[in-house]
Order: structure tokens, then sequence, then C-alpha cells
């Protein structure tokens, strides 16, 4: 108990020496201060603001400095002599362009015409061959024709020696006649001699009956008037020309120039050579 008591009195004492230090020294300090403010009031003259010192305040960190921005070229008028040498190239750009477009459509054109042209080619190539077969078909049609024309001929018709005579009921002209036979295989019917003659006849007269009909002969004179011929050129040597008090034949000079056969007797008679009759075919046998 003695020992506590002690000690609150040893650190009451303590505490009463230190704060007795403490306002010593703060006097000293108080002192020291007016002193050295009389002191610069002796040296700063009247109306001299005292210097008094602020905290120094924390440096702000740098802020990053931009890059300076690339100055504008200073703009020149353009002269009107510039602006038309600028106006002419860009023209003549345009032009340019348009040049090359027209090469390329152009060669594309040349490449295309080029294939029609081949093409036309080979079109030309299969119609030749087409034409070829056609006119072999044909060949054959005509040889067909010509050989059926001469089986019917004999056939159907009368045959006299080594020759066949068919009657054909069709109206043609003289030289409608003569083609019909050559087409069939045959020629216009030439009576050479009076067996054939009178022959002929009666064939004719027979498929007529009762009526009188005329028919084409392969005889005229259009070569030369009064020089008759026959469908093959040779010179007519026999004849049976119409005798009658009243029109004895022939009496048509130049514009009758072709001869015909009656049906009823066998006469000849010369007609004009566009007047549509039957005609006569004769044929080998």
């Amino acid at each position: 108990m003695v020992l506590a008591v002690l000690l609150v009195v040893l650190v009451g004492l303590t505490c009463v020496s230190c704060t007795d230090n403490v306002g010593n020294s703060t006097t000293l300090t108080q002192d020291q201060t007016v002193s050295d403010v009389q002191n610069d009031a002796g040296h700063r003259g009247r109306g001299d603001t005292p210097d008094i010192e602020e905290e120094e305040e924390p440096e702000p960190e740098p802020e990053p400095v931009p890059e300076p921005l690339p100055e504008p070229e200073p703009t020149v008028a353009m002269s009107d002599l510039e602006n038309t040498y600028n106006y002419v190239l860009s023209r003549l750009a345009s032009m340019d362009q348009a040049i090359h477009k027209l090469n390329v459509g152009h060669y594309t054109l040349d490449v295309k015409v080029i294939q029609q042209l081949e093409r036309l080619i080979r079109l030309e190539n299969k119609v030749t061959t087409v034409e070829e077969s056609i006119e072999q078909v044909s060949t054959y049609c005509k040889d067909n024709r010509k050989e059926i024309g001469r089986l019917e001929g004999c056939v159907k018709g009368k045959k006299v020696g080594n020759k066949c005579f068919l009657v054909y009921r069709i109206y043609e002209t003289y030289a409608g006649a003569s083609q019909n036979c050559q087409e069939r295989g045959g020629r216009m019917a030439m009576p050479r001699d009076r067996r054939e003659q009178e022959a002929l006849a009666d064939y004719v007269k027979s498929e007529f009956h009762p009526g009188n009909w005329p028919v084409w002969l392969g005889i005229n004179d259009l070569r030369s008037e009064g020089l008759y011929l026959f469908e093959d050129t040779t010179r007519v040597t026999y004849f049976q020309w119409r005798k009658h008090f009243l029109s004895s034949q022939p009496d048509g000079g130049k514009r009758e120039n072709c001869v015909a056969m009656s049906s009823d007797d066998g006469d000849w008679w010369d007609n004009y050579c566009d007047r549509r009759m039957y005609y006569l075919c004769e044929f080998d046998a």
C-alpha cells in the first residue's frame, strides 16, 4: 500500500516538472518570434507586407502534351489556265477510258464474228453434204421414175417392135408433153415408118373411141419452116398428113409448127405449139 502511494507521488512530481519545461519552452518561442517580427519591422519600410509562409502543395502530375497538328498548306488561288488544263486532263482521261471500253467491245465483237463465221463454214459444209445427198436421191428418183415409166409404158401401152407406146390423158402444151415423156424415161412418139404409124393409129383409136381427140407426136418444124424433125433432131421421112379438098395439112405456115395425130383416123395435123392436148410417149422395150 505504501509502495503504491509512493509510486503515485513520483508520477505526479514527474508530470509537474514536464509541465514547467513545456511552459518555459513555449515562452522562449514566443519571445523569439516577437523579436524576429520586430527585426523585420526594422528592416522593412512602412507599408510593406510581411511574408507569409504558405504550405507547399504537391506538384500536379504533368499533363501529356498533344502533338502539334500539321499546319495546313496555304491555299493559292489557281489561275484560269490551270483550271482549263486540269479540265482538259480530266476529259482526256474520260476519253481514254471510253476508248478502252470501245476497244474491249470491238475485240469481243471480233471474237463473236469469228465464231459465227466458223459456224457458218461448218453449216455450209453440212449444207453442201445435204445438197449432195439430195442430188443423189433426186438422181435415184429420176432413174426410178424413168424405169417405172418404161415399165408402165410397156405394161399399160402397146408394144410395136422394140418400142412401147403409151397415151397420157393429160392436157399439156407441146413443150410440157416433151418434158413429161423425158421425165418418165421416154420421149414423145415418133412413128418412123408406115408399120409404126398404122400400129400407133390403131392404138390411139382404141383408146379414144368413139370420140376424136388429137394427141401430140414428137414432130415439129420449129427450127426451119417446112423442115420437119423428130424430137431427137433426126429428119422425118414418112408423113401421114390429112388430105382433103377442103383442108389439106399442113396449112398453118409459120404459126402452126407442131404436129398432132387425130384419134379417129390417125392423120397428122399441124397445130399451135402452145395448144393443150393429150400426148403420146414411146419407151424402149
